[in-house]
């Protein structure tokens, strides 16, 4: 399995990015997808996931109202929608996925992307 993030970047507080997470090598009908996040100093903390086949979504609540997750039936990716940016954001965003456990748990996650920064400035 193979997770390749793109999309990150700079953006001034109160912006907007577009974060994509291409899934790759395996079948995923089952899988968890999600995107977790870690700042200078901080733990890997979840941030949003989402059911590869029933779509359904877990937010932190740190970004419920402001993130949106969302997967294409028809792609093989998974969109992190990422709204009214704070610079609390800032961190290296990193997606991932898991067969089975708790969504909000790092451990439960088998695979990983290679992560990609994001920078919100105030």
């Amino acid at each position: 399995v193979q997770l390749v993030e793109s999309g990150g970047g700079l953006v001034q507080a109160g912006g907007s990015l577009r974060l994509s997470c291409a899934a790759s090598g395996g079948t995923f009908g089952t899988y968890i997808i999600s995107w977790f996040r870690q700042a200078p100093g901080n733990e890997r903390e979840f941030v949003a996931g989402i059911g590869w086949s029933s779509h359904a979504t877990e937010y932190a609540h740190f970004v419920k109202g402001r993130f949106t997750i969302s997967r294409d039936g028809a792609e093989t990716s998974v969109d992190l929608q990422m709204n009214s940016l704070k610079p609390e954001d800032t961190a290296v965003y990193y997606c991932a996925a898991a067969a089975v456990g708790t969504w909000s748990d790092a451990r439960s996650y088998d695979f990983w992307g290679q992560g990609l920064q994001v920078t919100v400035s105030s």
